[in-house]
């Protein structure tokens, strides 16, 4: 019978692992990844464009897709109409539900009233715009969300 004898830093590679991969679990994670995770964007790719197109300021400084993210970070994210920013509170180690996620961060308060500010103004806006007596096509929809500033 043959035995396997592992080199003494093969042994302990599965431990090391968690600690270098920086995949969750860990005291930091891609900002990529923790977008997706707190479900702030709904894939990995579109947190990782955001990231990279500048929408994504850690700390006041825009970060790359790969950037680290701690607790206690401030993540500030440009969406239309409005700035959401939040406070780093957990890092998950999976994409979970949305009350687990939400518990992941805490948004400040002037960035809550920003965004209650401009969904109030869309309510408005959509209450009084002209509606058309059919169902709008592709082009159209495309078209009445370009104007309404939500693309």
């Amino acid at each position: 019978m043959a035995r396997i004898i592992l080199a003494p830093a093969m042994a302990n590679a599965h431990e090391n692992e968690a600690v270098e991969g920086g995949e969750g679990g860990g005291d930091r994670l891609r900002i990529d990844r923790w977008l997706w995770c707190t479900r702030l964007f709904k894939s990995r790719t579109l947190a990782a464009e955001a990231a990279g197109g500048g929408k994504v300021h850690v700390n006041g400084r825009r970060v790359k897709p790969s950037h680290a993210v701690g607790i206690g970070d401030t993540v500030t994210i440009t969406r239309p109409g409005f700035e959401f920013e939040c406070e780093v509170l957990k890092l998950p180690d999976r994409r979970g539900s949305a009350p687990l996620a939400q518990a992941c961060y805490a948004e400040t308060d002037a960035a809550r009233a920003a965004r209650e500010k401009f969904s109030e103004q869309s309510r408005l806006a959509a209450a009084f715009a002209p509606r058309s007596p059919e169902r709008p096509d592709k082009h159209a929809r495309r078209e009445l969300r370009r104007l309404r500033g939500r693309d």
